[in-house]
This record gives C-alpha cells, structure tokens and sequence, in this order.
C-alpha cells in the first residue's frame, strides 16, 4: 500500500520568526508570490514554510497552521493550531512528527482523531471528575452537612495536588505524597479518613471501568497511626471527687447552664440532643420527655433511620430543674436558647467551660457523661448492658431491637435511671453503697 508524501512546494523557503509575527489580515506582504510591495486583499492568503507547512492568515488578523500531505493517495489537511499560541518552532515539530507518521503508515487525520478523543476521555476520568460524580452518586445517602464536609476537605486536601490527573495513572507513591502533605500540618486523623474517602473513590472508579487500581491498600503501615481512644471520661471511682468539684463552682454559674450541666449528668443524653431541645418536647405537668427518633443520631441516617423515639425518662431531680428552668427560658423555644440569638439553640461551650474551671480539662468531656453513666449503671448498680445500652440510644444490633426498645426495656429503664440519680445525688457526700439501690440514708 502507498503511503504517499508531504507535498513540498517547490521554491518554498523557510519562514522567518518574525514573518508570521508581522502577517496582517486582510494585506498580502511583499515578497510571496513574487510580489514587489504589499497588496490590500479582502481574502485568506498563505505564508508556505516548506514541507507542506504554513500559516494561514484570516482577514481578521487570526491566524493557524496547517499542513498539506498524502496518504495512501489521497489527502489530507492537518490543523497544527493557532499563532502564537503555537510557535513556529513547534509547528515545525508536528510537521516532523506528521512525516514519521506517515512512514510507518499510520494515517495523520486518524491518529490526531485518536488522540483527541483519548484526550476527552482522561479529561473526564481524572480524578476529580470521578470523585464529583462518586460524591454525586453517595450524597442522597448523607446529611446535608456531611454531603458538604467531604466534598469541602477534597477540594482543599486532595484536587489540588491529583484533580487534574487521570484517575487510571495515579499510584501508591503519588497518593502517599497527596496523604503525607495532610500529615505535615499535623492532620494525622484527617490523613487517614482522607485516604479511606480517596479509596473509596478508586474503587468506584474500578467498578464503573474508569481505573483498574485502588493505591490507597498499599499505604497502609506508610502514614503515621493515629492515637486510639475514647472521649475523655472520669472513672465512677473518680466520681465524687468531680461532683464536689462542681459544687464549688455551681454558684458562679449562669442559671441555665448550671442547669445544663446537670441534666447532663442525670440523662446522659448526647450534647447535640439536649442543647436543640424545644419546649414543645417537654410534658413538665405529666413529667413525659420523649426526644422524636428524627432528632436522635440513628434516626438522622439518609438510609435505613432508626425510627425509635427516645424516652429520657427524666428522674424526680431533674424534672425539679426543668421547672427552675421554665422559669428563666420558659417563653423561648428551646429549653438553652443562644444567647447571641434566642431563636437558635445554645451550644455546648458553657459545658466545657466548667469542666475546664473544675481542674477536668481532657479529663472529661461532654459525651464523657455517658461512658460514666455506663460504667456506674453496670458496675454499681448492676444493671445489664442491653438495658443501659437502650437508655444510650445505642443501635442494639439485632432483628428485635427496637422491639425491646418500645416493650421489654422501657419500665426498667424508668426505675434505673430514678436510681442513676440518686447515686449521683448521694455521692459527693460519699454516702453511696456500691450495689445498692436508692438514695443514701
């Protein structure tokens, strides 16, 4: 099969750099096509620079490459593209390339076809494009708030360093470097859930054809480990001591935080529940408070919520401090309105704050009140762990368990959290019995 050649004009000599830099629209310049002085024209002309190769100048001033060649007999116009985006020395390399080309018998146009569909498809299989349509396809699955954390920590973290880079092409070492310049700001935790979000990605990527690795496995033991552990929470051993502790500074306290601060401790409810509390929740003359599941953590899953509605089962001292409370928040919304801005709830801060006045700072947390209350309920009180585990609003795991979340569990829950708060009550003055139930005498 004939491959054909360039045509050549014949008397074509090289082009200068600065002709194509001087070529105006719409005047033809002195010199080319044996012309003695420039000629107006209201039409393309063409500066040949030997080989098939030349500029093409527009009436407009805009000009381009192009290049005149056979194949197999026939033939083909090639676009180089435009001047001076690219230069004349790089025009002269595509004609080179072009001429290679054609001695191996490879069809220029097709091949340029080729590349140019191999170039749209990594376009959108780099690593963002699929990491946004895998986001896309988890974000009904989500809160709105995670939906936005992940997609805000990718393009801060990770599309800076791969966005732009074919998914198919990135490897170990180059996800290593993107996880270890998370690691250098001290982000050992965000390293890590950044790795298992990028493998995540890889492996969608694999089952939707677009990669055929997942780098992220072959890191592990390479980052740095990350400390495991708990929220901070004082031990029931350590427990009367806390609770004098508060006492010394409860005085000082705004009411309702004080307030805040021990329901905390009588209900072991999450922070996040008890701070968005409304009134509307709360039966003060029946001494019912039940927490509707849409609000509780299981419950706010996207997929498969947990559609139980929590029963505080306040005891007699805390409903005391609800009617202390009625009196100071009563005609706002939530039971610990912000004081900033009354119609939204309060934070957690005035918590924190006294745990941190008590002497507790990373001893004890918010949360931590449920690993004491776990710890005091089980090992003082002697109550088994699928009871108090119920009370935690922990999912129980099972077929039946919410089941046993509306039935077997609620009356002895009622009684157990009654006990919980009186052993609180009676501690400080460490007049509890370990194992028995009631207040103190």
């Amino acid at each position: 099969m004939k491959t054909g050649i360039c045509k050549m004009p014949k008397l074509a000599k090289p082009l200068t750099d600065i002709q194509p830099r001087n070529a105006k629209g719409g005047v033809k310049p002195k010199g080319f096509g044996g012309r003695k002085e420039d000629e107006p024209t209201d039409k393309p002309y063409t500066l040949p620079d030997g080989g098939g190769l030349y500029l093409l100048v527009n009436p407009d001033g805009s000009k381009y490459w192009r290049m005149q060649c056979r194949f197999a007999g026939a033939p083909r116009l090639l676009a180089f593209g435009k001047y001076p985006d690219v230069s004349l020395a790089t025009a002269r390399e595509l004609r080179q390339q072009t001429k290679a080309q054609i001695r191996a018998g490879i069809d220029p146009a097709q091949a340029k076809r080729i590349d140019k569909i191999n170039k749209a498809t990594a376009n959108a299989n780099t690593f963002e494009a699929v990491a946004r349509e895998w986001h896309a396809n988890k974000v009904d699955t989500w809160q709105p708030r995670t939906a936005a954390n992940v997609l805000h920590r990718l393009e801060k973290d990770v599309f800076p360093l791969i966005g732009k880079q074919p998914i198919a092409d990135i490897r170990a070492p180059v996800m290593l470097d993107v996880l270890r310049q998370i690691e250098k700001r001290g982000a050992v935790d965000m390293a890590k859930r950044q790795g298992q979000v990028c493998g995540q990605i890889f492996r969608y990527a694999i089952a939707s054809g677009k990669a055929e690795i997942d780098p992220v496995p072959s890191l592990r033991g390479a980052l740095k480990e990350t400390s495991k552990g708990h929220h901070a929470a004082i031990t029931p051993d350590e427990l009367p001591e806390f609770l004098r502790a508060f006492e010394k500074i409860e005085g000082r306290m705004y009411a309702p935080t004080r307030i805040m601060f021990r329901l905390m401790m009588l209900t072991f409810v999450r922070t996040s529940e008890l701070t968005t509390t409304a009134w509307s929740e709360i039966d003060i003359e029946n001494e019912d408070w039940v927490i509707p599941w849409q609000r509780m953590k299981m419950g706010k899953k996207r997929l498969n919520p947990r559609k139980v509605d929590h029963h505080v089962f306040l005891p007699s001292q805390g409903w005391e401090l609800l009617r202390e409370l009625k009196e100071h928040t009563g005609n706002n919304k939530y039971l610990f309105p912000n004081l900033r801005d009354p119609s939204q709830p309060a934070t957690n801060y005035g918590i924190l704050a006294a745990v941190k006045r008590m002497g507790y700072s990373g001893k004890m947390t918010g949360h931590g009140f449920r690993s004491l209350a776990m710890g005091v309920i089980k090992e003082r009180l002697g109550y088994r762990h699928e009871v108090v585990d119920r009370q935690l609003s922990h999912a129980s795991g099972d077929t039946y368990g919410e089941a046993y979340d509306r039935a077997l569990f609620l009356d002895e829950r009622k009684v157990m959290m009654q006990q919980y708060a009186d052993y609180l009550y009676s501690a400080a003055s460490g007049k509890v019995i370990a194992g028995k139930f009631g207040k103190a005498a």
